[in-house]
């Protein structure tokens, strides 16, 4: 693991440790020293080589600053390492390319983080669509929204560079998500917008993927709602479906709930989604709609099985290739 921040401490680290299939060996700190306080047979590294020269090491996870992906990751691919990627991979398509290229060069799985599939509310969203209950399929808006008017006090997130800004931070989540289900788009457009004061990155985006069969899909986010309404609305030609964003892992993992709860991954009574259906007769029924656990522990399986049976990766790498595209696509 490359770094003990958040992503590391709430995202990885209990998974890896959770896993029977891996064992959590090494950490790069190269500041402060705090990965061996919660994880004792941890060591910690203060440069790259070092770590990558630890025996036994065969997976790298690369959850730095955006900008830094390509660079650490090929340093760990060229090493022999296999690398999970905090999203986005890369930066820009040419870079996530020449990841893939290595990858394949030194027979290393190159691997995503995507771990916003597993979320309750968008796993409700997925039984929901694949079900056909809406019928055809004409709109759908994903939206990932919040009130932060204040800079963020990491620098990464806030100055100009490859990977900053609302785009890059949330937009991989919904693409992801917007990609896993209804495929490559046929044509898209963008917006951008900088609100916050003295902002100098995006702080609002909104893309438009248009499909086949008169499907429309929009992805939104902004740091400026002060009272978001649903993350997931769907209509169709036989019935509506809402959603609000209500995963409560990454409430819980901060919280230091245990993996092992019986409460994990479950959002409490009230929290159901809202499926409307029309009959045959015209007549509209509204019922609520339980969300399955959310289990970030299945991506964690998903590498598992892919590294050591070699089972498809289910964020595929054309789908990592539309990602980049759509967030390097002009205004």
């Amino acid at each position: 693991m490359l770094a003990y921040g958040m992503s590391g401490k709430v995202f990885q680290a209990p998974f890896v440790a959770a896993h029977s299939g891996f064992a959590l060996r090494a950490v790069l700190e190269r500041n402060e020293q705090r990965m061996q306080h919660d994880y004792p047979q941890v060591r910690s590294y203060v440069s790259l080589p070092e770590l990558l020269a630890e025996p036994g090491l065969e997976l790298v996870v690369v959850n730095t600053p955006s900008n830094t992906h390509f660079e650490l990751a090929e340093q760990a691919l060229r090493a022999g390492k296999h690398v999970l990627i905090e999203k986005p991979v890369a930066t820009s398509t040419a870079q996530l390319q020449a990841l893939l290229d290595l990858g394949r060069e030194t027979d290393r799985h190159v691997l995503a983080y995507q771990n916003r599939r597993w979320d309750s509310d968008f796993q409700a969203v997925r039984r929901v669509v694949e079900s056909g209950q809406l019928g055809q399929l004409l709109e759908a808006h994903f939206r990932f929204d919040r009130y932060k008017v204040a800079l963020n006090p990491k620098k990464f997130k806030e100055n100009p560079q490859p990977g900053s800004g609302l785009l890059y931070d949330l937009g991989p989540h919904l693409i992801d998500q917007a990609l896993s289900l209804f495929g490559q788009p046929l044509s898209a457009s963008k917006t951008l917008g900088a609100n916050r004061p003295h902002t100098q990155v995006d702080d609002f985006f909104s893309l438009h993927l248009r499909y086949p069969q008169g499907l429309n899909v929009w992805i939104t986010s902004s740091l400026l709602v002060a009272d978001p309404g649903p993350a997931y609305v769907l209509h169709g030609t036989q019935g509506s479906y809402q959603k609000h964003r209500t995963d409560p892992q990454e409430a819980q993992l901060l919280q230091g709930t245990s993996l092992r709860s019986p409460y994990y991954g479950r959002e409490t009574p009230g929290q159901e989604g809202r499926l409307t259906l029309v009959a045959a007769d015209g007549s509209l029924t509204t019922t609520a709609d339980p969300a399955p656990a959310g289990d970030y522990l299945q991506l964690f399986e998903a590498v598992y099985q892919t590294i050591r049976h070699g089972r498809p990766y289910p964020i595929r790498e054309e789908q990592l290739r539309w990602q980049n595209e759509l967030l390097e696509m002009p205004v």
